[in-house]
């Protein structure tokens, strides 16, 4: 079933010359320029009473009908699987995301999806391309994402991913001993050879990953992650990149590297961390309808809080036999 609203406008004379598809843009910023592209295909627009094309120039003065089509967009099943909410409105959901949920169904995950989960919350988002799902995190990293609930919302939300003005931190366990923070500035493509990997390229889409201390263990750190670009596995191909690839990243860290001297306790628990150890742990973005700034902190999940204590522990034991050795 489709949804059709008539919404109504004036060209402005200013717009003279302008392209018909530009000028919606403006008139109707709640919605895509791509949208609004296709309405005017599908003669959903009309000027003077007339359809006319994306390209045809405006003379100012016209009169637009738009009539908003709204039809299904995501043909998944919905499913009752739970949802941990952070917060909630009639435009958007912010969720925490378990690790081992994938976001979208796919080629091996047709159902058990966030989208799943998604549409039995709220089945009209089946109107809205990907369920209003607007960016996404890895199967196996956990933390917060912003779903948009309408398509205003989501046309809002994907200009301020465009525009990098979301704030997207992530807390990140790699190996290696780091001194300092930095910047991972390095393009990000398609692995020339294996289609499941990502990598570093010249020819690839700028990335960008800003990185600072947290806390150092003898032979691991825990670093704040900032994303500025949101690529396909960035912070994972840019600390693999670094020689610092993230502890239990199956994908980019390759075989397991134990701390001389660990515990049993920490050499258990490295060898029993399947998943990559990276958590979205802070999404700020301004509302898509209020402008009021939103800000939301998924908290940090029980593996890698345990993660994080074996090796706090394993530093502070050795750091208490080599002061007894002095």
């Amino acid at each position: 079933m489709s949804k059709t609203n008539c919404l109504t406008a004036q060209v402005p004379e200013s717009a003279v010359g302008r392209r018909l598809d530009a000028v919606l843009a403006d008139l109707f910023p709640e919605y895509s320029r791509s949208r609004l592209s296709a309405w005017i295909k599908s003669g959903d627009v009309l000027v003077d009473g007339a359809a006319a094309r994306p390209r045809d120039a405006v003379r100012g003065g016209e009169a637009v009908t738009l009539n908003v089509v709204e039809e299904v967009q995501t043909h998944a099943v919905a499913e009752d699987i739970p949802l941990d909410v952070l917060y909630e409105d009639e435009h958007v959901f912010v969720i925490n995301k378990p690790a081992g949920l994938v976001v979208h169904p796919g080629a091996g995950n047709p159902a058990g999806t966030m989208v799943n989960a998604l549409l039995h919350r709220d089945p009209a988002l089946d109107k809205l391309p990907r369920a209003g799902i607007v960016h996404r995190l890895d199967k196996d990293t956990s933390g917060v994402m912003v779903v948009a609930r309408t398509l205003v919302a989501q046309t809002a939300l994907v200009a301020q991913l465009s525009a990098r003005d979301v704030h997207r931190q992530y807390l990140a366990v790699v190996m290696g001993a780091l001194v300092s923070g930095g910047t991972a500035n390095a393009a990000i493509e398609r692995h020339p050879r294996d289609r499941l990997r990502m990598a570093v390229r010249e020819d690839g889409k700028d990335a960008v990953t800003h990185y600072r201390l947290r806390e150092r263990f003898r032979c691991h750190t825990a670093l704040e992650c900032r994303l500025e670009t949101g690529r396909t596995h960035q912070i994972r191909v840019h600390m693999a990149h670094l020689k610092h690839a993230i502890v239990g990243d199956a994908l980019y860290g390759g075989a397991l590297r134990l701390p001389k001297g660990a515990s049993e306790e920490l050499i258990a628990t490295l060898r029993g961390f399947k998943r990559q150890a990276l958590h979205a742990e802070v999404l700020e973005f301004k509302h898509p309808v209020t402008g009021e700034p939103v800000r939301c902190e998924a908290p940090l999940p029980e593996d890698m809080q345990q993660l994080l204590r074996v090796l706090r522990e394993d530093a502070a034991a050795h750091a208490e036999a080599e002061r007894a050795r002095r």
